[in-house]
């Protein structure tokens, strides 16, 4: 009996271990599998995958050409990805600082939103509100210096701006001018892109061997009619002329154009216009003889890949810090394309 007693024992602790290693292998096996889905996202690149996502785009503004590119690469992206929902706003102008940050504020509240793509018009504000948000976060155009940030998608602007620097340098060579003095007429003062393209400008124009005023730069809080009056003051200041003036947007550069020409000083006829954007009305200014060149980024790409950036994050995919859109000099011999291109982001 006591033998028999033993067996039966046997064979149920034999039964018993049997059955806590089937329970061990889907639950280790399930456990790959989640790992996998994180490190390899369901389709890779610039793809929402099959579950649903809310990202919200809070940008500079959306009350300019360029910002319209922007907004138009973020509503691609929806389009080629039914699964997920953007929602585009920005403020009024870009100096309206707490319109924006009540925009932010208000959303990083907003429990129905996955992830954030923002383009800050006070990054050091920005940082210290989005401070502890777990939520995915993508800076574009202008970075923003916080751990909460993932990655940052947008131009490379000290680099582009040195090409343009170097560009604008070289023309002016071209066109007679033997003393390459360059003036800016930037954006707003503080802001991170516009030191960033300022320094990019200067580089640019000293490796060609010119000389960059930094003392007369000429803040115009990147609109065109505060534009014309810096052109006006610096024309008043320089009568003999000034080979390049740069500016921070396209908008400026054209201003300045129209009132150099309006001034009737044909000691700037030969001035190279150099601006930043390259956008749809700056390709029609350089076609016109009126905007010389014009630095080119790509803000429908920027729009797409940083909303594509937050779906990638969202699958569990680790972003580059920097991802480039890239640069390129826009001029006579290439506006036309450009144009049409541009035309094309908007249809």
């Amino acid at each position: 009996m006591k033998k028999f007693l033993a067996l039966i024992l046997t064979l149920a602790m034999a039964l018993s271990l049997a059955a806590c290693g089937g329970g061990d292998k889907p639950a280790d096996s399930s456990a790959a599998d989640g790992g996998q889905q994180q490190s390899q996202p369901a389709d890779s690149g610039s793809s929402g995958g099959d579950e649903s996502y809310n990202i919200s785009v809070i940008l500079k503004t959306t009350a300019s050409e360029y910002w319209g590119y922007v907004v138009a690469g973020a509503n691609a992206y929806q389009k080629d990805h039914p699964n997920v929902t953007v929602t585009v706003k920005g403020a009024t102008s870009e100096t309206a600082y707490d319109e924006q940050l009540n925009m932010i504020e208000t959303d990083m509240n907003n429990g129905d939103i996955d992830g954030y793509v923002i383009a800050p018009l006070q990054a050091d504000m920005v940082a210290n509100m989005i401070s502890g948000q777990t939520k995915p976060i993508v800076a574009v155009d202008t970075d923003i210096d916080a751990p909460e940030v993932l990655s940052f998608v947008g131009t490379g602007n000290e680099a582009a701006g040195k090409l343009g620097g170097e560009a604008a340098a070289n023309l002016a060579k071209e066109r007679g001018w033997t003393e390459i003095k360059c003036i800016e007429i930037a954006g707003v003062q503080g802001d991170s892109t516009n030191e960033a393209r300022m320094a990019g400008y200067k580089a640019g124009i000293e490796a060609a061997g010119g000389t960059f005023l930094s003392d007369e730069t000429q803040y115009a809080n990147a609109v065109a009619d505060q534009a014309v009056t810096c052109m006006e003051a610096i024309i008043q200041n320089h009568p003999e002329g000034i080979a390049v003036i740069c500016a921070n947007n396209d908008d400026m550069a054209m201003a300045a154009a129209r009132a150099a020409a309006a001034s009737g000083n044909e000691n700037y006829k030969n001035t190279v216009f150099l601006g930043f954007d390259g956008i749809q009305s700056a390709c029609n200014s350089i076609l016109a003889g009126e905007e010389t060149m014009s630095v080119c980024q790509e803000g429908y790409s920027m729009g797409y890949n940083s909303v594509d950036a937050v779906v990638r994050a969202l699958q569990g995919e680790q972003l580059d810090e920097f991802i480039d859109a890239g640069a390129s000099i826009v001029d006579p011999s290439n506006a036309q394309a450009r144009l049409e291109q541009l035309q094309g982001y908007l249809a």
